[in-house]
């Protein structure tokens, strides 16, 4: 076997490589904005390598990846099983693989606060790939920390060319909750249709209009950028209506600084029951955790929607409004109502298991829908 220097260009989807004693952690904000943070669930969920992975050309039968996983466990909830890496070659789902062991971070669902208990690295073996040479694709596990240790196969690799950028921001749904495995949350399922290279800056519970995102955002080349907004403003009760429309229009004018032309999607939030009409905050169903089982709800009053609290219907009428006021300076702006992605009559057919977070099989309609009226039509910067 060959040892494979891991090079960034090797590593498709992260912000930075952060070089450890051991090898590389991707990370999807810089350290810049990750030093303005303050909320331990940011700092988790950005080192998690949603949409990361591995790409190159090879003649390899066998490919090697060893990696430092962290996995995650939270008091009172049910265990989760191990991440999923998965391969893809040539753009074909192909083969799937996980690791066990490795470090062990408990985390307290009502604090965030976290214990790391050490662990040992792994390795997932992909063989039987055949000697033609073909484009290899490993996803990272998008919900599970992952430390790159060593790239290893039985054939020399080669960098493949970048193509077209598309560059998507949004919440725990963009970052892939519920999905089946990270090559199929709806952002990866997507971009492999269309044939564009994803990176992926879902931050799960984080979409917060946070001033650091927009700036991480503006200065990432890009050919398409989305934003998918809304939903953990509601849940988090993080702020009124007043807040809201100047905070969206900050963000916006933060990425035209560094993006004054690349296409610019706007996409308000999916069919969510629970927030349409109630406000937050959001909270786990304790019945349902005693349970075994996660769900979630809203905690808010409807009645405080007269004085600026934020629901699902208020978030989308908001950033509609937003936008068709932006889009005379702004050609390139364009609205798309969440609702085209996932709606009720959806939600009737695959409902949120968790009444928050969609199916696997509702990714796979909301990345075919996306690919199809986003990606398949719009006029990439450059194209």
């Amino acid at each position: 076997m060959i040892s494979i220097p891991l090079t960034a260009d090797l590593v498709r989807g992260a912000l930075e490589l952060e070089r450890t004693e051991r090898g590389l952690v991707p990370h999807r904000l810089p350290a810049r904005a990750r030093a303005q943070n303050s909320d331990p669930r940011l700092a988790l969920v950005e080192a998690q390598p949603a949409g990361v992975r591995l790409r190159f050309r090879t003649r390899a039968d066998v490919v090697e990846l060893e990696t430092l996983p962290t996995k995650l466990v939270y008091p009172g909830a049910p265990p989760r099983p191990d991440g999923v890496y998965d391969l893809l070659v040539d753009g074909v789902l192909t083969a799937q693989a996980s690791v066990a062991g490795g470090n062990t971070l408990n985390v307290d669902m009502a604090t965030g606060a976290s214990s790391l208990t050490a662990g040992s690295p792994g390795v997932v073996r992909f063989a039987g790939l055949g000697g033609a040479p073909k484009v290899v694709e490993i996803w990272l596990p998008h919900n599970e920390l992952t430390e790159l240790v060593a790239l290893r196969t039985d054939a020399p690799v080669e960098a493949v060319p970048e193509g077209r950028v598309w560059l998507h921001h949004g919440s725990s749904i963009s970052h892939g909750s519920n999905a089946a495995s990270p090559a199929t949350t709806w952002p990866a399922l997507a971009a492999t249709a269309a044939g564009v290279e994803l990176v992926n800056l879902g931050f799960s519970g984080n979409a917060l209009l946070d001033p650091f995102t927009a700036r991480a955002l503006r200065d990432t080349p890009a050919d398409l950028i989305s934003l998918k907004l809304g939903i953990n403003v509601v849940n988090a009760d993080l702020m009124r209506l007043r807040a809201f429309g100047p905070a969206v229009h900050g963000f916006l004018d933060t990425i035209r600084d560094g993006h004054p032309d690349t296409p610019l999607v706007v996409v308000s939030p999916l069919y969510c029951p629970i927030h349409e009409q109630t406000p937050g905050p959001g909270d786990f169903d304790h019945e349902a955790l005693a349970a075994g089982e996660v769900r979630f709800r809203a905690t808010g009053d409807p009645a405080e929607r007269a004085a600026g609290k934020l629901t699902l219907e208020v978030i989308r009428d908001e950033l509609a409004r937003i936008v068709t006021r932006r889009q005379a300076g702004d050609p390139n702006l364009r609205y798309l109502d969440g609702l085209e992605l996932y709606g009720e009559a959806d939600f009737a057919d695959l409902p949120l298991p968790d009444d928050l977070h969609p199916s696997p099989a509702a990714h796979r309609r909301i990345g075919a829908r996306f690919a199809e009226s986003v990606l398949a039509g719009v006029d990439f910067k450059g194209a």
